[in-house]
């Protein structure tokens, strides 16, 4: 017998009727969203939304194979870009379109009758946006919804694989090497030294941890670039990919992820 082919996980490729039947079979909804903004001297400005987006599909095949039912959705490709803009390439929302927009995204998913939904980050601007829009919609939607920025839910296989950076940072030895792997024609690799640049403290190298101060990217680093994209390599890349899919699919495949208590009114 021939093995039976592998379920639909994309939103846009299915019709109305299979969605209706996935979300009867209380499907996690994957909602990725990204940025449109510069990256550096030698990689596009959709780097976040072209990785998230493979992040998205690699985990939720791989829940699939868990037997998860699972769907995502397309790209949302801009977000709060607003430290990239001197650069020049970047679109940005504010706060509260950014925040009105997913609200959107997430009501029109529980009108549908889904009621597990992860907000899958792929551009650090967003982190702090995303987690209060969180804090706002769980109790207003009445669902648990769950946020992840990918490096951070996957940050001990990230760490293990990189070779001259603690975590992914931007346009950098990890972002660089994804890239690679799966748009290597987008990669300028003739322009990488020019990812070097003066660079200026971070605060927490002048007060240590703790603090914040909003800071451009260009303030930082007058190439764009936070990081060490000569350590990339398309093999570093796959490898990237498979560990941060397989960590990812681990903690959404997780029944008591979902199944955790979060509203103190409804157990009384």
């Amino acid at each position: 017998m021939a093995p039976s082919a592998a379920p639909e996980i994309e939103w846009r490729k299915l019709r109305a009727d299979q969605l209706r039947e996935l979300a009867q079979s209380d499907a996690v909804v994957i909602v990725p969203v990204g940025a449109l903004e510069q990256h550096g001297p030698h990689l596009p400005v959709e780097v976040d939304s072209m990785l998230g987006e493979q992040v998205a599909l690699r985990t939720a095949r791989a829940m699939a194979a868990k037997g998860e039912p699972v769907v995502v959705l397309p790209m949302l490709w801009t977000g709060i870009s607003e430290h990239h803009m001197s650069f020049g390439g970047t679109v940005s929302l504010d706060l509260p379109t950014f925040s009105a927009v997913i609200e959107g995204i997430c009501k029109s998913l529980a009108r549908h009758g889904f009621r597990r939904i992860a907000l899958l980050n792929a551009h650090g601007g967003n982190e702090n946006g995303l987690r209060c829009i969180t804090d706002e919609l769980t109790p207003k939607l009445r669902l648990p919804i769950v946020q992840l920025t990918y490096w951070n839910a996957a940050a001990e296989p990230i760490a293990a694989i990189l070779e001259t950076q603690a975590s992914i940072g931007h346009a950098c030895e990890a972002e660089t090497a994804m890239m690679m792997a799966v748009r290597p024609e987008l990669v300028a690799t003739d322009r990488i030294a020019m990812a070097k640049a003066n660079s200026t403290p971070d605060v927490s190298d002048i007060v240590g941890g703790g603090v914040y101060r909003w800071r451009t990217i260009g303030a930082m680093s007058s190439s764009g670039v936070v990081g060490n994209p000569e350590a990339a390599s398309p093999e570093k890349g796959n490898r990237l990919f498979d560990a941060i899919a397989a960590t990812l699919a681990d903690k959404l495949c997780n029944a008591e992820l979902w199944a955790l208590p979060w509203d103190a009114e409804r157990l009384a």
